[in-house]
């Protein structure tokens, strides 16, 4: 249902301070505000506290006004909702909004205004910052034997996945992070034919992977049956069809007990993974890179995000510090990420190969003899784009910080 929900924290009141007290005058001042607003009063009750304050609430026609004083601390929360399904009422909710603001004349108010029926997709990037999404409707949300998986129709971004409230994969901007996490490190061997993907569910990086003709197979790990079902379904966008291709072997299982099981060498793992946060936090661990590090070939290289360098520095320092303690070769790379809110960081690891020293003219000779199609984001100028990192980035990744934030 459509509407407008104000919400307000008010202090350092600046009015007669009896008016934090009252309760019987403020009731009949408030039924005066909302007939003012145009609103419409179906009835009001209000509590008056013992030597203290108030709290009431008036029921409208068009939704409800509740309001609660705290005279000790010369505040105030107000909390005005008004649906708009007949008539877009959102005008009278402000004005009404901005009359009490002005009957109590707070020094200060900590406003926010929520239009009701549609979805915001909030996601935090830290403690102190993040960022939202609207969304026209939600197409589906499941709860697998590992997490929660929703599905949302957007106007930005296409239908976005989200794993636990978090933004994982969309329609329209996938191929960032996608040709990012594989081709910067996939290009620069001569001829791969083995690629391990550990996640990586929607078939994105897959898909990405087998656009090299010498690749021969792409072995996806991926924990969650159910992610891979619901993607096959509603991310025909992302993978497009890569489920189908014969050079795809998809195993569900833990990427850990599969590298501890697997006699195989790889060109290229690739771990398209959550974040480093719960369950997911082994995939980050000194063992698990080691294990990584044992399964390549000996010109192989891992790739994987490391988190946002102004979001989470602390994380990229600590999972930076882990790497250079397994491989020889560790250079991080930063690319804005618009699903992801921030700059984001990845690293090509390795023993032998440096992706740093390809020129730009090397990188775009290959992808010429090797036919690479629909390539929205990789190319040589942006291979050598990526890993040219601003010095607040190069403090960070050298080690400067070390505890996970």
């Amino acid at each position: 249902m459509n509407g407008l929900h104000l919400i307000g924290d008010l202090s350092g009141c600046r009015c007669d301070p009896s008016r934090l007290l009252n309760g019987v005058d403020f009731k009949d001042h408030c039924i005066e505000m909302v007939h003012a607003a145009g609103l419409t009063v179906m009835d009001a009750t209000f509590k008056q506290f013992d030597d203290s304050g108030f709290t009431g609430t008036v029921v409208l026609a068009e939704s409800h006004l509740a309001i609660h004083t705290w005279p000790e601390n010369n505040g105030l929360t107000l909390d005005v909702y008004v649906c708009n399904y007949s008539a877009n009422n959102s005008n009278k909710a402000h004005k009404l909004f901005d009359a009490i603001i002005d009957y109590f004349l707070p020094a200060e108010i900590a406003k926010h205004e929520i239009e009701r029926g549609e979805h915001t997709l909030v996601e935090p990037l830290n403690d102190a910052t993040g960022f939202y999404v609207k969304a026209r409707r939600q197409i589906g949300e499941w709860r697998t034997k590992y997490q929660k998986l929703s599905i949302y129709d957007t106007p930005q971004y296409g239908k976005i996945f989200r794993l636990d409230d978090f933004n994982m994969t969309s329609e329209q901007e996938e191929f960032i992070y996608h040709e990012n996490l594989i081709h910067p490190a996939l290009t620069i061997l001569e001829a791969p034919k083995n690629v391990l993907i550990i996640g990586g569910g929607d078939g994105g990086s897959s898909e990405e992977a087998l656009k090299h003709p010498s690749v021969e197979q792409v072995t996806m790990v991926e924990i969650d049956e159910d992610v891979i079902k619901i993607a096959k379904q509603h991310f025909q966008a992302v993978h497009k069809g890569v489920f189908d291709n014969p050079r795809l072997r998809v195993v569900v299982d833990d990427g850990i007990q599969f590298l501890r099981k697997t006699q195989d060498k790889f060109d290229l793992i690739a771990l398209d993974l959550n974040d480093p946060v719960g369950p997911a936090a082994a995939l980050y661990s000194n063992e698990f890179f080691y294990l990584c590090n044992q399964s390549l070939k000996p010109e192989g290289l891992m790739t994987l995000h490391i988190g946002s360098p102004t979001a989470h520095p602390s994380r990229v320092a600590e999972i930076s510090h882990r790497l250079n303690q397994v491989f020889q070769i560790v250079r991080p790379y930063t690319m804005y990420i618009p699903l992801y809110g921030a700059l984001w960081a990845l690293a090509v690891c390795s023993n032998k190969l440096d992706p740093k020293v390809f020129t730009a003219d090397e990188i775009d000779n290959r992808i010429k003899s090797r036919n690479l199609q629909q390539l929205q984001y990789y190319n040589g100028e942006a291979h050598s784009g990526v890993f040219a990192l601003p010095n607040y980035v190069k403090e960070i990744v050298t080690g400067n910080i070390h505890s996970t934030k």
